[in-house]
């Protein structure tokens, strides 16, 4: 075998090497947007419920307006930023607008339910209640499903800065995925234990 032959084979093989890292970093690019299309299910799911919710309430707490103001406003603003993020999830800004909505609406949601514990007949209204049931169904769906997209985006990012696939990632202009990170206050503070 001449050196000329060998120089091919080893060409032939540098250029295979890179189509299959290329093809790594297509698929894992692919894979992070089909977790979020997951989440896109499961939060359109949770905001279209939300009005359902509301209407329900309104019979029941009619003083309490500027409470279900506040829900409706969160959920137009979190079907906002979801639909900024499904356009490009992997544009950090639109990821962290979706997770900053979430978040609103969570905590609109949280003064929801604890203004309706004061309002047994709402508590015991079946539509309320399976609702609520509905939502925290979707809830923990959600939760679910952020976990394998961040777990796609983790996996994505780490192909994309590794040696040597990070000189083809560079070339090709992948861009880097960003995590969906929603912030429950309820999980940061500390439980109070009372005897």
């Amino acid at each position: 075998m001449g050196t000329g032959t060998i120089l091919l084979i080893l060409f032939i093989g540098l250029i295979l090497y890179g189509v299959g890292m290329y093809n790594r970093l297509v698929s894992g690019r692919n894979s992070y947007k089909n977790a979020f299309a997951q989440i896109d299910v499961q939060l359109t799911r949770r905001h279209d419920l939300i009005p359902n919710l509301v209407e329900t309430a309104k019979g029941y707490m009619a003083h309490e307006k500027e409470t279900l103001e506040a829900v409706i406003n969160a959920r137009n603003s979190a079907v906002s930023g979801l639909n900024n993020a499904k356009a490009d999830p992997s544009n950090p800004e639109a990821m962290k607008q979706l997770g900053q909505a979430e978040q609103g609406l969570s905590g609109a949601l949280g003064r929801l339910f604890a203004l309706s514990e004061s309002y047994p007949d709402l508590k015991a209204n079946e539509n309320m209640m399976q609702l609520s049931e509905e939502l925290t169904t979707t809830e923990n769906k959600v939760s679910f499903a952020r976990q394998a997209y961040n777990d796609a985006v983790m996996m994505y990012n780490n192909l994309r800065e590794q040696f040597p696939s990070n000189f083809i990632a560079n070339w090709f202009q992948f861009k880097g995925a960003e995590l969906l990170e929603i912030e429950d206050e309820a999980m940061k503070q500390v439980p109070k234990v009372e005897f």
